[in-house]
């Protein structure tokens, strides 16, 4: 089956506090819990044709709220008053904040993950391997605890849980960005971007320190690449390395059947080789995701998706592919341009993470992005990006109802995300939550037509040809076609305007997918499939039908084979729309 994902932060989704104001409080704008997500709203996320449940910033982690017997975390370490979820301070433990009843907060959540496999949703987490909050403490496992045993007077040792910093010779502490840190005096650590410094700048993420698998980062791949192999044990094996496959071993035996691996490129590959195997001896059949950069500190020569794959994660963000959707709008890139993202042969036509939205970027409705048209193409969108290869789907909470990120801000700023490190909230999906309803009744027409859509076209991604099939695309053919993309004075198609097919031979299932991209403009045109396509695709001379599976009380589409060679399909899409069309 073809995972389909729906990332749903906790601390958002189930938040049914409306208005709120900046730098509010816990108290004052609310935050969700793991009992609110109930049998209401799985049953609805898992119609959309959702597989796959990733539970985001579960993990306890620092902040400025305390708690009986955990106590807040200092300022100076925290991003925002609720914190950021990717500054662990219990890899064993849950974030208090999502608890009805904080002493039961565990139980709180495996209830959780049961609810979420009886609706038929394997539920996952975060996996954050490169970093943890500089005041790590487990109070659920201390024996466990990192960094105790360290040597703490070398930069680097091979069972070091931690990198630290040469003395500094004024012996103050640590000077981050909201002030000294005290705990670090004469042992800083490095930052979880590799910042070797004792006053790390607002840019770096000051908040953590990286965790050290075996090898010294500053040497690259060829040192990681040294490190034990897939069959290693015992204290041939880094400290960290033990320690985090504790981590997955303690999630697996709750209930949790998968992890997105936080920046995954900045960890050596023989860990992940080693750390995936073992897991799946668990539980064969745990989801890897990997967010993983070519461009950013990765840890691997060449390809780091490639790298990744290899290790055994199941699929690796696709960033190229959403950055080449979003040059349509703030780049100036054509539809054309797409074809490179989709080839077959690619590692990631099968395993790169194709999304529009998730934490880290902004809404596709947020006003000052997407080239302020987000709004209107978002269907096209969808249709081109989940459509086009036989990789996982990643779905963020909101994106449904096409949420703006107008909740109350703080740290996180105005810059088009929902806050990941304030209490906040979903205001266009709070329509559709309603109390804890989770029915839709305070919906507009736009949000239920939106959300509407995106239930008809997510289950139509385990159609034999969108989940196996191989992509031929056809903008090269209609470069010619008249309306198909064009703007005013433009002598060749395909700026606006994009159609592919997928077909799986071994089904004999054929899908065409048409995706207008204009924001304004319907689109009445041809879509040319000349007869080399047709021959890809199986079918022989004679009449065909070309059914719209979105819609599929619609009349197909007749048309003759040497029509589609000649003058194409006719087709009639509305501004930011798509067609799915079965081709029998």
């Amino acid at each position: 089956m073809r995972p389909v994902i729906y990332q749903l932060f906790v601390r958002h989704f189930s938040n049914f506090t409306t208005g709120g104001v900046p730098w509010g409080t816990r108290e004052q704008n609310g935050c969700g819990s793991f009992e609110a997500i109930n049998d209401a709203a799985l049953e609805a996320i898992a119609r959309m044709g959702v597989t796959h449940l990733w539970l985001t910033g579960v993990l306890r982690h620092a902040t400025q709220t305390e708690y009986p017997g955990l106590p807040a975390s200092p300022a100076c370490v925290v991003k925002g008053l609720a914190g950021s979820p990717y500054a662990v301070t219990d890899y064993f433990d849950v974030d208090p904040d999502l608890a009805v009843d904080v002493e039961h907060r565990l139980a709180e959540f495996r209830a959780l993950l049961v609810r979420c496999r009886r609706w038929g949703m394997v539920p996952m987490m975060d996996f954050i391997p490169n970093h943890v909050s500089r005041c790590y403490h487990s109070v659920v496992r201390p024996e466990l605890d990192f960094g105790v045993c360290d040597d703490c007077s070398r930069f680097f040792n091979f069972d070091n849980i931690f990198y630290y910093l040469e003395p500094c010779n004024s012996d103050k502490p640590m000077l981050l960005p909201g002030g000294e840190f005290e705990p670090e005096r004469g042992h800083g650590r490095v930052t979880g971007n590799n910042a070797a410094t004792w006053a790390p700048g607002a840019c770096d993420w000051y908040e953590t320190v990286k965790l050290n698998y075996g090898a010294d980062y500053r040497h690259g791949a060829p040192f990681a690449n040294a490190l034990p192999g897939i069959m290693a044990t015992g204290t041939a094996v880094p400290h960290t390395w033990r320690l985090m496959d504790a981590v997955l071993r303690y999630w697996q035996g709750m209930g949790v059947g998968g992890f997105r691996c936080d920046m995954a490129h900045m960890v050596p590959m023989p860990f992940w080789s080693w750390a995936i195997a073992k897991a799946r001896l668990r539980d064969e059949d745990v989801l890897f995701l990997a967010e993983g950069y070519n461009d950013h500190m990765k840890l691997t020569e060449g390809d780091v998706h490639a790298a990744l794959m290899q290790a055994g994660f199941d699929g690796v963000y696709d960033g190229a592919a959403y950055e080449g959707l979003r040059k349509l709008y703030e780049g100036g890139a054509w539809a054309n341009d797409l074809e490179k993202f989709n080839r077959p042969e690619s590692p990631l036509f099968v395993g790169g993470v194709r999304y529009i939205e998730n934490h880290d970027e902004p809404r596709v409705a947020s006003p000052g992005y997407w080239g302020g048209v987000g709004l209107k193409v978002v269907r096209a969108l969808m249709a081109a990006q989940y459509g086009s290869t036989s990789s996982p789907v990643l779905v963020y909470n909101g994106q449904e109802v096409a949420e703006r990120a107008e909740g109350p801000g703080g740290f996180g700023g105005d810059n088009g995300r929902t806050s990941i490190f304030d209490y906040t909230n979903l205001p266009r999906l709070q329509h559709w939550t309603n109390g804890g309803l989770y029915d839709g009744g305070e919906m507009t027409v736009s949000e239920a037509a939106l959300r509407d859509d995106t239930v008809r076209l997510l289950p139509l991604l385990q159609h034999p040809a969108l989940a196996h099939g191989s992509f031929y695309g056809l903008n090269w053919a209609n470069q010619q076609t008249p309306g198909y993309g064009r703007d005013d004075g433009e002598t060749i198609s395909g700026h606006r305007f994009y159609a592919f097919l997928r077909h799986f031979r071994k089904a004999k299932a054929t899908v065409l997918v048409v995706c207008n991209f204009s924001p304004d403009h319907e689109a009445v045109t041809h879509v040319h499939i000349p007869r080399n396509a047709q021959e890809w695709a199986a079918k022989k001379p004679g009449s065909y039908r070309f059914c719209n599976l979105l819609h599929p009380e619609e009349e197909p589409i007749i048309c003759d084979a040497t029509q589609l060679d000649a003058s194409g399909l006719p087709v009639t899409v509305p501004a930011g729309g798509a067609l799915l069309l079965e081709w029998n």
